[in-house]
């Protein structure tokens, strides 16, 4: 017996050995600017007490791995002398699918072998010429912030000065601008509103096309952004595509709220490093809105996406490296028939109007080929050409209703009684576009780098949209009147915007970035914006902290469609009158941007970030004559404006004051705390200065996120994430309602003089998130993830009014105040394996 027992244990140490479930981390290390592999880096893994556990260099080709890294959050640190030191802390590592890092290290201005330099710190921009009003992001973040539901711009509006416009839609709004201010780029091409259910002119949705497990660490800008960005006055969402796992094949199957899901990735060619990426999206929402979940609406949305990415390594010459190329490309279509002739009077139905049944499709896609390559150690070189467009398709059909002896729309069995249903809408705008992208950036030495290129799009524009009025008064039989047409084009326009950005590093304490680019749109001559400047300085302090300032002239065209609006003919005679766009000759909306930030880091994982900035509007598209309408009030929503003969004569200003505290994610919990107090106003053509739509006056959010561990015996490791939300916004602004007006147009017109006077009461949503995550490894090798998570959004079902609705109500009034989203379980399922 005394015998048996080592014996025993010989034969089951194999077992034992994966009591502590791995996985392989692995990855790049390049120069920042240059790209080029940073051969003989050191990668090590530190453990708690920032002591280095295991580590390993990097190869000739920048590739470095680390296997049978314990599953958990690690933290890695990459040195290379002559290198700033990368400290990347929370990295995340799950049994069911490697992690795979891209790495890029700053030159060392003193490039003596014994000088010590700081860590990159945790937040910073990838972009390098980005000073201030900047923030990478990381897939974990969307995925971690309660309420995010997984999608960028939800995350986003955690951050200070920024701040969710609907609960029912992603759009955000920066620095009190309009969410259409928003620029969406991915892999350096200006793309179309990557969401479901996308409006003309607006850059948000109820749901995110863009997949967060395809996504690379990318940037946010909220001001005052580098000259490569153009036609955006508001912020940047500058989205890099990751590549997929080019030695393993890895899965993953989601079911949840959002819809099942599909992705797989693996290598094309183990040889030559191709691999691919593909996923596949398909929505849930029949299913919910079946078992009573509010969705906002009795009419079940559907949408489906998919993306995919092949990459393919090329070979260098002469031992130098090669370069990539890529192919790319995501896209979704959605569909929602809202049929109020077959809902209950009591439905609720925040996504459409009562007085008809509304057929709507939207559509979107691009598709790029990227090409990246380090022309030498100084030098690289990164061009994409792309094609994307966009389509939204929509008819309504008016539900004329019966009148009871009282003279007000009879109900039965908790229905209106419809006589008759008559087409008085059918809309189709498509834009497609061809993009291309070029940028090559040089690296003079540790100190100096420069950064030039061309952006160039060429839209196709084909709008059609036919019109009916129905004239309604009371005791009248609603009146249908002749189709008017409102858009009828088919034409084509190019933007160019070339630029050149170089940064320096004045001293060791002292970095300016300055920059220029031009704006060019060729659909009309005053859509030339020349000279556009971009400068931002910063200087390190003792005691890391650092002082930055910026300024930018930025440029921006109107919503495509809003230039060949052809006002209809509303008067008593409504006879078809087409007439020629109104819009066409419109330029573009300015505006310059100043901001100024001081940073600390209070320790090792604690940031302070202070900004206080100053946007200036002008240029600014509104109509002639003397009313209150501006272009600064567009974009959020489900509806489009249709605005008189507009000039640009209209100006706003933005300023305000914002405050960060952040606790990056170690010991296992973060924290963030953002806070801001700001003004926007803006001047129509009467020159009054009023609210726009979006001056809250002050936003708040406070997230906090705790994660629990557990051993499961052999080869099991848990891990519990508690985390919670709390935002309080101010109320959004309107005016009194002309209820003539309204009745004619069949939607909501405020009255032009007392427009923006009124506020709606602050907006609180309390939100929670739990995610359990379940890490397997068996004695083969063999590696699961399971991730149960759940994302309780607005859990106090507080009822925030943002907006007024028309629709023809049961006392025979047409107002009635409308609340957003309750109480929503978003939850999902997913295995990695």
């Amino acid at each position: 017996m005394k015998h048996l027992l080592p014996i025993l244990g010989l034969l089951l140490a194999p077992l034992l050995a994966v009591a502590q479930p791995t996985q392989t981390l692995r990855g790049r290390v390049v120069d920042r600017e240059s790209k080029y592999p940073l051969f003989g880096a050191t990668v090590q893994l530190l453990d708690k007490a920032n002591k280095p556990t295991t580590g390993t260099t990097v190869d000739t080709l920048g590739r470095f791995r680390l296997p049978n890294v314990p599953v958990g959050r690690q933290t890695v640190l990459v040195t290379l002398i002559g290198y700033k030191n990368a400290l990347l802390n929370n990295i995340v590592v799950d049994a069911g699918r490697e992690t795979i890092l891209d790495v890029e290290l700053d030159e060392a201005i003193n490039e003596l072998a014994t000088v010590t330099v700081k860590a990159q710190r945790t937040g910073d921009a990838k972009n390098e010429m980005a000073l201030v009003s900047a923030r990478q992001f990381t897939v974990d973040e969307a995925d971690r912030y309660a309420g995010s539901r997984g999608e960028p711009a939800r995350m986003a509006s955690n951050f200070a000065g920024v701040q969710g416009a609907d609960d029912s839609r992603n759009d955000i709004v920066i620095r009190g601008n309009s969410p259409s201010g928003v620029l969406w780029r991915v892999e350096g091409i200006s793309i179309p509103n990557p969401n479901h259910f996308a409006i003309p002119g607006t850059s948000g949705g109820p749901v995110s096309i863009i997949r967060n497990n395809t996504l690379a660490n990318s940037d946010f800008f909220t001001g005052a952004f580098p000259a490569e960005f153009g036609n955006g006055i508001a912020g940047v969402f500058d989205l890099k595509l990751r590549n997929g796992n080019n030695e393993r094949h890895q899965r993953s199957l989601q079911f949840g709220f959002l819809g099942t899901e599909a992705m797989a990735e693996g290598p094309l060619s183990r040889k030559s490093g191709a691999s691919y990426l593909v996923t596949y999206r398909y929505a849930n929402l029949w299913l919910f809105n079946k078992i009573g979940i509010d969705i906002g609406t009795q009419a079940v949305p559907t949408y489906q996406d998919a993306s995919f990415r092949f990459s393919f390594p090329l070979k260098g010459r002469d031992g130098a490296p090669g370069g990539r190329l890529s192919f790319w490309g995501f896209g979704g279509t959605s569909t929602v028939d809202i049929l109020v002739s077959e809902q209950s009077v009591s439905d609720r139905n925040i996504f459409g109007q009562n007085d008809r049944d509304q057929y709507y499709t939207s559509r979107m896609f691009v598709s790029g080929l990227t090409f990246e390559k380090p022309l030498s150690r100084k030098t690289f070189l990164k061009a994409t050409v792309a094609a994307s467009g966009t389509v939204q398709d929509a008819n309504h059909n008016y539900l004329f209703l019966r009148n009871g002896p009282d003279g007000k729309p009879a109900v039965q069995n908790d229905r209106f009684v419809i006589d008759r249903i008559a087409p008085i809408l059918d809309y189709r705008f498509a834009d497609t576009k061809a993009s291309v992208s070029l940028a090559l950036t040089h690296k003079f030495n540790a100190r100096s780098s420069l950064k030039a290129g061309l952006n160039a799009d060429t839209y196709f524009f084909n709008l059609y949209d036919s019109v009916r009025v129905v004239v309604t008064r009371p005791g009248v039989v609603p009146e249908l009147q002749p189709w008017q047409p409102r858009w009828d084009t088919r034409t084509r326009a190019l933007l160019l915007q070339p630029f050149v950005q170089w940064r320096t590093n004045l001293t060791e304490k002292l970095t300016l970035s300055a920059g220029l680019t031009s704006t060019i749109f060729t659909l009309n001559k005053h859509s030339v914006s020349p000279v556009e400047p971009r400068a931002g300085l910063v200087y390190e302090l003792p005691n890391r902290q650092k002082l930055s300032v910026a300024v930018g002239l930025h440029s921006q065209m109107m919503p495509t469609y809003a230039y060949f609006y052809q006002t209809p003919d509303l008067t008593s005679s409504f006879r078809p009158t087409p007439m020629s766009e109104l819009n066409r000759e419109v330029g573009l909306t300015k505006s310059w941007h100043y901001v100024a930030a001081y940073d600390r880091l209070l320790g090792r994982n604690v940031r302070m970030k202070l900004e206080a900035y100053y946007q200036y509007l002008f240029n600014v598209p509104v109509e002639v004559g003397r009313t209150s309408f501006s272009i600064l009030n567009t974009g959020a929503g489900f509806s489009r404006v249709f605005p008189q003969k507009l000039y640009n004569g209209g100006t706003g200003r933005n300023y305000g004051v914002e405050l960060t505290l952040e606790k990056f994610f170690s010991d296992s919990y973060y924290f963030l705390v953002t806070g801001s107090l700001f003004d926007a106003r803006y001047r129509g053509s009467d020159g009054v200065l009023r609210n726009t739509d979006f001056n809250g006056r002050y936003a708040f959010n406070a997230l906090v996120a705790k994660e629990f561990t557990f051993e499961r015996g052999q080869g099991k490791r848990n891990s519990l994430n508690v985390g919670a939300k709390y935002t309080a916004v101010g109320g959004r602004w309107y005016g009194p309602v002309d209820e003539a007006a309204s009745q004619l147009a069949q939607e909501i017109l405020f009255k032009d003089a007392t427009r923006n006077t009124l506020q709606f009461a602050p907006y609180r949503r309390f939100d929670i998130k739990v995610d359990y995550k379940m890490n397997r490894m068996n004695a083969r090798g063999g590696r699961l993830t399971h991730t149960i998570a759940v994302d309780l959004v607005n859990i106090l079902g507080i009822e925030n009014l943002l907006s007024l609705s028309y629709a023809p109500q049961p006392d025979g009034s047409f107002i009635k105040q409308e609340y957003q989203l309750g109480f929503l379980p978003v939850f999902y399922y997913r295995i990695d394996f």
